[in-house]
């Protein structure tokens, strides 16, 4: 017997408005009158159908099968002649989504059904249709505004992938007997510090307002995060204006620092980059900076937790071997992958052009 499965939905008046009006007219000769009944608190659809002398009560929910005269029983009870009807009533009744070239379905989060109790019946539909078709992962952005939502996806087996703002990102792995395969939440967080030397061999150095006491009093680079969607370069530039008011322009790459379990158990990268001042006078950020200054590369290599960081006094003997022609940082460079076909930076040095000599980055002054 051929058989097609709804969830145990009950039809929110809400939701599915949009069908009541069709089942106004007379279909395959059986008229049929509407009435609204209540159900655990929420208005439910119930039918009343007749045929001859044969009169059934049901509400649309968690069955309809195939029949011996070529029709179809929803719950068993009324014959319906028309797959057309089911099949509209059964796409009402899911989440609207997409499916992504994984082989999972994305929920559209615009269309989201308001009513918690029309979410969880569709949820429980959809995951049953999603299953019966094979889908695999399954994305459910939750609006903030719709924060009710999220405990009842849960508690269909949803699990958090990260939070913004705005909303709640869930996923559900379909496949029981396979590993998941959706990708984890973002692991890094990346940062840079800017090293910015003037034609005095004077260094722009910063103390940071809150900070741990074992640095209070710390002369140091300016530091800070990048902004979603920002590159590497300008986000160095950026913060060293914002926390010192000096222009700069990005000259390279130095080294990187790979750390783990840093801010929220992630891991951190931070970029150590060469800049050239394009100004000198300080205007300092006084919510985060306690001051600032130019001072002397010979007496900022000095300070004593400077000279004991093994890493740190690295990277100085590194910015001062630049100086020297004697390293090459890493200079950045716009090329389109065929891959995505968008533009993004591959960071590289150019020690031997053979077409443009002038294109080495290894050779330019510094200052």
């Amino acid at each position: 017997m051929d058989s097609v499965s709804l969830s145990e939905v009950t039809v929110i008046r809400r939701t599915h408005l949009g069908f009541m009006h069709s089942f106004r007219q007379p279909f395959s000769g059986v008229p049929i009158s509407l009435k609204f009944s209540s159900s655990k608190g929420a208005r439910a659809i119930s039918s009343s159908i007749t045929n001859n002398t044969k009169s059934h009560q049901f509400v649309y929910g968690e069955r309809i099968s195939a029949t011996s005269d070529s029709g179809y029983k929803i719950n068993g009870v009324v014959n319906i002649k028309s797959r057309t009807m089911i099949s509209s009533v059964k796409e009402r009744l899911l989440l609207d989504a997409t499916d992504d070239q994984y082989g999972g379905v994305i929920v559209d989060h615009r269309k989201l059904p308001s009513n918690p109790y029309a979410f969880a019946s569709m949820l429980r539909a959809s995951l049953t249709d999603w299953r019966r078709k094979g889908k695999k992962g399954v994305w459910l952005k939750l609006p903030v505004e719709q924060s009710e939502l999220v405990p009842i996806a849960v508690k269909e087996g949803f699990e958090y992938h990260h939070a913004e703002k705005g909303y709640v990102m869930l996923t559900y792995w379909i496949p029981e007997e396979e590993p998941s395969m959706l990708p984890a939440n973002a692991s890094h967080q990346v940062g840079v510090g800017g090293f910015v030397l003037n034609q005095h061999k004077e260094v722009l150095v910063v103390q940071e307002k809150y900070c741990a006491p074992s640095i209070t009093g710390l002369w140091k680079l300016p530091t800070g995060f990048i902004n979603e969607s920002e590159e590497i370069f300008s986000g160095a530039v950026r913060e060293v204006k914002e926390e010192t008011g000096v222009d700069t322009e990005f000259s390279e790459v130095i080294a990187f620092r790979h750390a783990h379990n840093v801010a929220f158990e992630k891991s951190d990268l931070f970029f150590i980059c060469m800049l050239r001042p394009l100004s000198d006078k300080i205007i300092i950020d006084d919510l985060e900076i306690k001051a600032a200054k130019w001072m002397p590369l010979v007496e900022f290599v000095e300070q004593p937790m400077i000279r004991e960081d093994k890493m740190f006094k690295r990277v100085i003997e590194i910015c001062e071997a630049r100086l020297r022609h004697c390293y090459c940082g890493l200079s950045p460079h716009r090329l389109v992958s065929t891959f995505d076909g968008r533009p993004s930076s591959l960071y590289y040095n150019v020690v031997n052009d053979e077409n443009d000599p002038s294109h080495s980055n290894c050779i330019a002054d510094y200052l």
